[in-house]
């Protein structure tokens, strides 16, 4: 089984390396960025699998994947990566890519993993795709109920009680007193000078 290992770390590569090689039915080469392990593909080599990491010289982000999945000799292309998020690995997985490798993977799952996307298969753990994205709160959000906030969405759209209460399903009175309690809490007067503040604060 040939693999292609592209990492511009050099320890994290040759770690991975002699990952692969101390099972001994692996072979793997290696490259330090895209362009070098384009030119591997140029000189003629066909590789089971090729991983590229995210953040390597010549990526440009997931360009670098689409580059090498259209190169020929290049049959399952995965990503592996330290800093990629879980929006970056749907994506990547969306595209085609083989799978998606966090750096935090041990060396017996590494390995696994290698196998199952090697013979077709395309490979994401789970808990990493399941794992919540860190969100940072908004000082806005803290002072606000979920309700008000949908109100106040819907005020720096330009709508009206009467849109907001039928996108809501709630009654326009009941619009009136969560815009008079979230006037209250960010202290404003009136629709324009909420919206603006919303605006201003980047939360829509």
């Amino acid at each position: 089984m040939r693999v292609l290992i592209a990492d511009d770390h050099d320890l994290l590569r040759d770690t991975l390396k002699a990952f692969l090689d101390a099972e001994g039915n692996f072979e793997t080469v290696t490259a330090a960025s895209l362009p070098d392990a384009e030119a591997k593909l140029r000189a003629g080599a066909a590789f089971d699998l090729i991983l590229l990491d995210y953040d390597m010289p010549g990526m440009n982000g997931l360009d670098g994947l689409a580059r090498m999945m259209a190169q020929d000799g290049a049959q399952r292309v995965a990503i592996i990566s330290g800093t990629a998020n879980r929006s970056v690995a749907e994506t990547a997985l969306a595209k085609g890519a083989a799978g998606f490798l966090p750096k935090t993977l041990s060396g017996k799952s590494l390995v696994n993993a290698v196998r199952f996307m090697a013979v077709g298969e395309q490979y994401a753990p789970l808990d990493f795709m399941r794992a919540a994205e860190e969100v940072e709160a908004h000082p806005l959000t803290d002072k606000l109920s979920p309700r008000e906030l949908e109100v106040l969405e819907g005020l720096t759209q330009g709508k009206s009680n009467k849109e907001i209460a039928r996108d809501l399903d709630i009654r326009e009175p009941t619009v009136k007193l969560h815009m008079k309690t979230l006037y209250r809490k960010i202290g404003v007067s009136n629709r324009t000078q909420a919206a603006i503040v919303a605006k201003d604060a980047g939360l829509f």
